[in-house]
């Protein structure tokens, strides 16, 4: 009896839109599916960007935990990818890392502008990448590709600058179904796009899709050129008011400088990461809070509220924070708008 019941709860989960969580011997046994690597994006960089990819330890050593610009008390020292969830008890999504140094000031700190990707792409000497994976159990598998910056420009509109902050995480996810891969979501700002593998232009005329980075905000696009994001999810094939800039400057491949994990939930909405190897630190995944300094006050030199849109702003939230269990969908929940796969690039942009 006890056999048959087992088995029928394996039966349910597996009907289950939701990462199935492995046995712990299993997981630690768990190898990266070659897929993850073979369809692995290709980021081109802006030719003018300034704040390249950035190592993720870099970020930790150059900053400390504070909430409302105090010191977190009792916070470990120093911090280290092994031990940043131990802040999640010390105030968790209130804290933020903030940069030891006045990251304002001109020339800013070299540790904000990152590493330039050699001539193969990659960040050498930074790991500025982590590559996570969702096995839903059902042939579906959702690989994210979380990119790390130290800082991230905003841009300028009418001449002013806005959205600067410490920190920046952006990310793309290749949703795949039995290793095909199928659809993959583009995070841009607060919101993104989904767009049929199929229909990403792929580099060298190969498998692996080309992302361009925007310059400065990093947000992720399948094509070059202007793209208004003024209104949130829908990428404009012409400036209008707030607008990136993609080209094929610097190329970056990710995967060279990467950390991997798989992910699973099994009690629900609580992330359980492990790494594929012995080596690979996990634990930085599940902290909750931000990682740059807290939105600085109107009275910091620099700053400026504009209708409530301000120079520098706070720091992002982690990959923790990016819903890593999509279940039926490519795009993550709580977006304003429906989640549309679009079928084809948007008519003109660039290629």
């Amino acid at each position: 009896m006890a056999q048959i019941l087992s088995c029928l709860l394996v039966a349910i989960l597996a009907s289950q839109a939701y990462c199935i969580p492995a046995a712990s011997h299993d997981r630690r046994q768990a190898t990266l599916p070659s897929f993850v690597n073979t369809y692995a994006p290709i980021v081109y960089l802006h030719s003018t960007e300034t704040y390249f990819p950035s190592d993720l330890g870099a970020q930790l050593a150059n900053t400390q935990p504070e909430i409302n610009y105090e010191v977190v008390s009792g916070a470990p020292n120093p911090l280290t990818l092994n031990n940043l969830d131990s802040l999640n008890a010390l105030g968790g999504s209130s804290i933020y890392l903030t940069s030891l140094e006045d990251t304002t000031s001109d020339p800013q700190p070299q540790w904000l502008k990152g590493v330039v990707p050699d001539s193969t792409g990659k960040t050498d000497g930074a790991v500025s990448c982590s590559i996570i994976v969702c096995d839903y159990g059902n042939g579906t598998v959702d690989a994210y590709y979380m990119y790390f910056y130290a800082y991230n420009w905003g841009g300028k509109v009418l001449g002013l600058n806005f959205d600067d902050h410490v920190g920046d995480w952006e990310h793309t996810m290749t949703r795949f179904s039995n290793g095909v891969p199928q659809t993959i979501w583009f995070s841009q700002h607060a919101s993104g796009e989904a767009i049929d593998y199929s229909a990403v232009p792929k580099y060298d005329g190969g498998v692996r899709p080309i992302v361009y980075s925007a310059n400065g905000s990093h947000a992720n696009y399948a094509t070059s050129g202007e793209h208004d994001h003024t209104i949130p999810g829908l990428d404009l094939p012409f400036g209008i008011f707030l607008v990136d800039y993609t080209d094929q400057g610097y190329l970056w491949d990710p995967t060279l400088s990467a950390y991997y994990a798989s992910v699973s939930f099994p009690s629900g909405s609580t992330p359980v990461f492990a790494a594929y190897d012995s080596t690979t630190p996990v634990n930085w995944l599940n902290y909750v809070g931000q990682w740059g300094d807290e939105q600085y006050p109107t009275s910091y030199p620099g700053q400026y509220d504009i209708f409530g849109e301000y120079r520098y702003t706070s720091g992002p939230t982690g990959p923790e924070d990016k819903d890593l269990n999509r279940g039926d969908g490519t795009c993550p929940s709580g977006l304003e708008n429906p989640c549309v796969v679009l079928e084809v690039v948007l008519p003109g942009e660039k290629v």
